[in-house]
């Protein structure tokens, strides 16, 4: 795939657009605003920075990655993609309408990739008149850092589809795990029912945010705590993934923790905001 397009360039889709600079591919890095794409370009050039000041790359490198990414507003830059990857906000209706649009401004043999963390393929796949062309490919945070993607086939996807982006994530130097549509996928239908039960065990009274990370941290040999965890999420994103799991299952097991809730309404997303269930500095 010579034509990669990235839609959406906040955390995600710039890291996926650094990731697939790095791996030495082009990249188109679309969002409807431009301060945000400049601000996903400063971040990457920062990123790659890292790697010039730890001597992993030199400065020559860092500028041809750089040079490997386009930005634009213009939708019209999907029209000669090979493949399109979407990371815009994780909402069926706002993935739903985009990939209507996508259906009609991309060539017919152009696979259509999700990010979601959650949200279903088949559901996305229905928008469109390629079921078999739309796949999900959910990258981890942050993306240069973290090898896994989950590939994830909808009802229609074909094995060509798949084959071809189980290809991408691999010359991107990712590890490609398959797994199928259902609410959450595998990563989140694992980890988002335990990050709710850290903040149930907070919320009932068990023990701190520093207590309850610490006994998994040392306990489990889990590098980061769930709450701290959440909060470098983000708390909406947790909250908007239960939300799908429970309504997917219809299982009050998924059920928010009304605490998890009280925050969102407050505007207490973690580290993005400045403040979670931990409090961040500028």
């Amino acid at each position: 795939m010579d034509n990669i397009v990235v839609i959406g360039a906040g955390t995600m889709g710039n890291g996926i657009a650094h990731t697939a600079a790095a791996s030495g591919m082009n990249v188109t890095l679309i969002d409807v605003d431009k301060p945000i794409l400049d601000r996903a370009v400063n971040t990457i050039s920062s990123n790659l920075q890292r790697g010039v000041d730890k001597g992993r790359m030199t400065a020559d490198e860092k500028q041809s990655v750089l040079d490997r990414v386009r930005t634009t507003t213009d939708m019209q830059a999907v029209a000669n993609a090979d493949i399109v990857i979407e990371a815009i906000i994780e909402n069926l209706a706002a993935k739903r309408s985009l990939f209507e649009e996508l259906d009609r401004s991309t060539s017919p043999k152009c696979i259509l990739a999700s990010n979601t963390s959650s949200i279903s393929i088949t559901k996305m796949a229905s928008s469109t008149k390629r079921p078999d062309k739309v796949i999900g490919m959910h990258f981890m945070n942050p993306v240069p850092v973290m090898p896994l993607v989950e590939v994830i086939r909808g009802i229609a996807t074909s094995d060509d589809t798949y084959q071809r982006v189980e290809g991408l994530a691999k010359k991107m130097g990712k590890t490609a795990i398959e797994v199928n549509d259902y609410p959450g996928f595998v990563s989140n239908r694992v980890l988002m029912p335990m990050i709710n039960e850290a903040i149930f065990a907070l919320y009932e009274g068990v023990a701190t945010a520093d207590s309850i990370d610490g006994v998994m941290k040392l306990g489990m040999n889990h590098p980061m705590g769930p709450l701290q965890l959440a909060d470098f999420i983000g708390l909406d994103v947790c909250l908007a993934i239960l939300r799908v799991l429970e309504d997917g299952f219809g299982d009050p097991k998924y059920r928010p923790c009304p605490l998890l809730v009280k925050m969102v309404d407050a505007g207490w997303l973690g580290r993005k905001s400045g403040r979670g269930f931990f409090a961040y500095g500028k």
